[in-house]
C-alpha cells in the first residue's frame, strides 16, 4: 500500500456583484470570488491538494482559466474530473481537512451542507471530510475583507 499527502491553497479577490460559491453550494453575502469559473477557493485547493498529492501537478494545468471550456464552470465538475484523474493512476481518497479563511459572513452553518455536498461529489463519507472556518483577525486582505484563502490536505491511498 502506497500513502501520500497533498497540499493545496487557493485565494481570490472578492467583488460586489459577483457570486459567492464554497464549497459547492452558494453563500449569501454581499461580494462573491473574482473568477474565471465559479471561484470556489475551497474546491480548488482541494483539486490541487489532490493533484498534488499524486504527483499530476496542478488545477491550473489540467483546467486553464485562459480556456472558455472552463469559463464559469462548476467547480464541483472540476473536483469529479479530479477525483477521476487520480483514480486512473490507482489513488483513492482517504481523508480531506480544510480550512477557510474569510472575515465576513460567518460560514459555520453553512460547514454541514459543504461537507454532505462535497462527500456527494468524492464519493467518501462526510466524516471523512473535515472543514473549518477561520477569520484573520482583521488582518491582511481576508481581514480587510477583499479576499478569501482556503487551504487543503489530503490523504490519498493506492492499494
Amino acid at each position: 500500500m502506497k500513502i501520500k499527502v497533498g497540499f493545496g491553497y487557493d485565494v481570490h479577490q472578492l467583488a460586489q456583484g459577483e457570486k459567492l460559491v464554497l464549497g459547492g453550494i452558494p453563500i449569501d453575502y454581499n461580494r462573491g470570488c473574482v473568477a474565471h469559473s465559479d471561484g470556489d477557493v475551497l474546491i480548488h485547493a482541494i483539486c490541487d491538494a489532490l493533484l498534488g498529492a499524486a504527483n499530476m501537478r496542478d488545477i491550473g494545468f489540467h483546467f486553464p482559466d485562459t480556456s472558455k471550456q472552463y469559463e464559469k464552470i462548476d467547480s464541483k465538475i472540476l473536483l469529479k474530473q479530479t477525483v477521476d484523474l487520480i483514480a486512473q493512476k490507482g489513488y483513492t481518497i482517504s481523508n480531506i481537512d480544510s480550512t477557510l479563511a474569510m472575515q465576513k459572513p460567518k460560514l459555520k452553518d453553512y460547514i454541514p451542507t459543504m461537507k454532505s455536498t462535497l462527500a456527494s461529489v468524492i464519493g467518501i463519507d462526510e466524516d471523512d471530510i473535515s472543514i473549518k472556518a477561520t477569520t484573520t483577525e482583521k488582518l491582511g486582505h481576508v481581514g480587510r475583507e477583499e479576499g478569501v484563502d482556503a487551504y487543503a490536505v489530503v490523504l490519498i491511498i493506492k492499494q
